[in-house]
């Protein structure tokens, strides 16, 4: 069975810079593109960051582009978000997904979802 799941989610101030981690469980993480999505209070969940499989390319939001840092460890078998400068509208729970492709995750598909860590951004 295939797990995926999420650390290092919290409170912080606007300005602060945090870095959740994703570590799946039962599933080979070079196969993949690893992606985070979000969700906002009382929005969809939208797309945040992909990784390709082998980590050369990263795609981003506008809203996280230059803030947010998207990298993988395949050794560690481990996905993180670096997230820097934090503001007030980061505030959501924020998912970690293995897709076929960052095409895919881009469109919002994934075939793995981990269950979710709140970051909540206080100004």
């Amino acid at each position: 069975q295939v797990q995926l799941v999420e650390s290092g989610g919290g409170l912080v101030q606007a300005g602060d810079s945090l870095r959740l981690a994703c570590a799946p469980a039962g599933l080979t993480m070079p196969n993949y593109a690893m992606a985070w999505f979000r969700q906002a209070p009382g929005k969809d969940r939208s797309f945040v960051a992909t990784i390709t499989a082998g980590g050369g390319q990263t795609f981003y939001a506008d809203s996280v582009r230059g803030r947010f840092i998207i990298s993988r460890d395949n050794a560690k078998n481990t996905a993180y978000l670096e997230m820097n400068k934090v503001k007030p509208e980061d505030t959501a729970v924020y998912y970690c997904a293995a897709s076929g492709s960052t095409l895919a995750a881009r469109n919002g598909k994934a075939d793995y979802w981990g269950q979710g860590t709140q970051v909540t951004v206080s100004s």
